[in-house]
């Protein structure tokens, strides 16, 4: 596969043309009566019009056919997929899973779509506000079948295995140790090459932010200039067997097939030859536009049809088309991706710790100020230097629900049984912290700098809201580690009433 290429720049107003079609941005307007290469013109809104331009998100996108062009919807299977909260009832405690189980292809192929299972979320759909973390588990490509989400933005963080992912805006290659954000309405498709996992973060009515970065100044953390955008390219590409759009809508999915698009053909008179054949915005164009598409100039010496009777051999007059047809676009609301290896770590370099919240890469804000629907944080390799210091995170009661998952490596805080694949949930005013095992090591060693998660990228999704875990998660999955508070059951008291100051390893 050939190098993709990126555009640069968090949130950035962008453009991208395909560069087989040299010139296919209007100039100086959005919407021309007609648009170059007689592509049709569609905007994408990602806000309310009237919304700050500070926060306006809108692209425009050209392409062969609009994204209207399809069957009407139908309601399909919506597997494991859910926005129901009370499926089960609430459980206060520390929970954990082992390594999430895809399914293998020899027994039955599943791609990203079918493999969406819905873990734990809040909230509400049809009010846009709330969230949902999804586990992917797959093990082959969607083949002729793209996927959009009315519902919200779908965070992305694969676990194993890469994704080539196709959207309207380009193609994007997000391998484990990346992240993608696909934005609400964009339409998309994922190409596996191996039994593949993930965590997907899903928020509602809200987009992805960069963090502020308050006293830190103007650099830090995740910089603007790291996150990834594709640039335009389109297929022109006809499906036989039929194209499907599978829409996930207030939490159930429906599939619509695209609509055939109508070819026409260029007749000579008198001798009624047929020249060629034409695929041109679905509808009979007048003479003058057909005509350069088959080398001819005088408008009188040919006639142009849309009857199958006047077809080539071996042509059909319709054919179903790929969604991804857009030959160029202009704008700031996008797909992206970004590689974690460029986060920026701020840290304590004297002592104590700074709390988490400085490892944030993305935030998903509320109507509170300083209180986010969600936060995407991540663990990366550091160095810790903290003098006089417990440097393992600190045990924690949170007025906010924290997700943990592992997408390499052995996490500080639990050198067994969180594992890569895998993840935990403590949810609001749960407690948690280090293991027996981390607090023992971890209170006697002799401090000096030392690097921290070599080799390891664990992250978070942190929310405000009190998350409730589905069916799925709790039972069908088979995945929840039922011995994982025993982690803490060797804690055992060092008080020492008599001794304000016992002695330690320093």
């Amino acid at each position: 596969m050939a190098e993709l290429k990126y555009l640069s720049g968090f949130g950035n107003e962008c453009a991208s043309e395909d560069p087989r079609c040299p010139g296919s941005l209007p100039e100086g307007q959005n919407n021309p009566q007609v648009c170059p290469y007689n592509l049709y013109a569609e905007q994408l809104s990602g806000s309310a019009f009237t919304c700050p331009r500070s926060t306006n998100k809108r692209s425009w996108l050209y392409r062969i056919l609009p994204s209207v062009s399809h069957k009407p919807f139908e309601s399909v299977d919506k597997g494991h997929v859910t926005h129901n909260w009370d499926e089960v009832d609430p459980d206060p405690n520390q929970l954990r899973w082992k390594p999430f189980e895809i399914p293998k292809a020899s027994q039955k192929k599943v791609d990203f779509v079918s493999g969406l299972h819905t873990l734990c979320g809040a909230g509400d759909i049809k009010s846009n506000n709330g969230l949902a973390i999804h586990i992917f588990l797959c093990n082959t490509s969607m083949e002729n079948r793209c996927f959009y989400n009315s519902d919200g933005d779908f965070l992305i963080v694969p676990q194993k295995g890469s994704l080539l992912i196709y959207t309207e805006f380009g193609k994007m290659l997000v391998q484990p140790n990346e992240i993608c954000v696909i934005q609400r309405g964009m339409r998309f498709s994922i190409d596996v090459f191996e039994e593949t996992r993930g965590y997907i973060l899903e928020v509602y009515g809200v987009h992805f932010e960069l963090p502020d970065l308050g006293p830190i100044g103007a650099n830090g953390l995740a910089n603007p200039r790291d996150f990834l955008i594709p640039v335009a390219w389109y297929e022109d590409r006809q499906v036989p067997a039929g194209y499907t759009v599978i829409n996930k809508f207030q939490g159930k999915l429906f599939a619509a097939k695209q609509n055939r698009t109508k070819k026409y053909y260029v007749r000579i008179a008198p001798k009624s030859q047929v020249l060629g054949v034409g695929t041109l915005r679905g509808r009979l164009p007048s003479l003058r536009r057909l005509l350069p598409a088959f080398g001819l100039t005088n408008p009188g010496t040919v006639s142009i049809a849309s009857s199958s009777s006047l077809k080539l051999p071996g042509e059909t007059s319709q054919q179903d088309v790929s969604p991804f047809n857009v030959v160029a676009w202009h704008g700031n609301y996008t797909p992206y991706k970004y590689n974690l290896k460029n986060f920026m770590v701020i840290n304590s370099v004297a002592f104590d710790h700074a709390d988490p919240s400085i490892f944030t890469v993305l935030t998903a804000k509320s109507v509170r100020p300083g209180v986010a629907i969600a936060d995407f944080v991540i663990f990366p390799p550091r160095w810790g230097v903290a003098d006089k210091t417990f440097r393992p995170p600190y045990y924690h009661r949170n007025c906010m629900s924290e997700f943990m998952g592992l997408i390499r490596g052995h996490y500080e805080a639990k050198q067994g049984g969180f594992l890569p694949g895998g993840g935990s949930l403590h949810s609001a005013m749960t407690p948690h912290g280090p293991d027996a095992d981390c607090f023992e090591k971890a209170s006697k060693v002799k401090l000096a700098p030392e690097r921290i998660a070599d080799g390891t990228m664990a992250f978070m999704f942190e929310s405000s809201l009190s998350l409730a875990v589905t069916k799925w998660g709790l039972k069908a999955s088979g995945c929840l580690d039922e011995n994982y508070h025993k982690c803490w059951e060797p804690l055992k008291s060092h008080f020492t009433p008599n001794s304000r100051n016992p002695a330690g390893p320093n």
